[in-house]
């Protein structure tokens, strides 16, 4: 059985989305409106089923094709981006070195997440890509991510962007996984 956030985590988590979102939304210049058009949805393990859920990275982007409904025209179809968190990858990481907090780590991992997103929205960045291009991609995204952060007054995410710089794992967790949903 994997492990879930308690409810004093998902507390901590729910903040450093919020936070997450805030200093994305100031970097990029993204109103609440083109938000809206980036339609993404954050959830936790337990609210995530079957493909959803991966061993392995601390999260997970799946790009489900939605339209409205009673629409059957093509041409009103969007992307929808759902991050999926993996608490138990992350409730290892914690455990395994302690020198690792909830609050930091999750600030990191989402602020990391949205750019995927924004970048995906923004056609900087196809979400259908060769290996070697996601590779380019993460290392883009870290960069992105760490000018996000380096303004921002949260304790060890700094440490988090440095040890992350060299290599997409932190300790030997890979940071996330693009994937189509099913």
């Amino acid at each position: 059985m994997r492990r879930t956030f308690s409810s004093e985590q998902m507390n901590v988590v729910k903040e450093a989305v919020a936070l997450a979102e805030e200093l994305t939304s100031n970097h990029f210049k993204y109103s609440t409106s083109q938000w809206r058009r980036s339609r993404y949805d954050i959830r936790t393990l337990r609210d995530l089923q079957g493909p959803e859920i991966i061993d392995g990275a601390f999260a997970q982007i799946l790009r489900y094709v939605g339209r409205p409904e009673g629409s059957d025209l093509g041409s009103r179809r969007f992307d929808f981006y759902k991050v999926c968190i993996q608490d138990h990858e992350i409730l290892r990481a914690l455990q395994e070195d302690p020198r690792l907090d909830l609050y930091p780590l999750m600030v990191y991992v989402t602020t990391h997440e949205l750019v995927h997103i924004v970048r995906f929205s923004r056609f900087l960045q196809m979400f259908e890509a060769y290996p070697s291009e996601r590779l380019e991609e993460e290392c883009r995204v870290h960069a992105i991510t760490g000018e996000i952060l380096s303004g921002a007054r949260v304790g060890g995410v700094q440490a988090l962007v440095e040890a992350y710089q060299d290599t997409r794992h932190i300790l030997r967790f890979p940071m996330d996984q693009v994937a189509e949903g099913p």
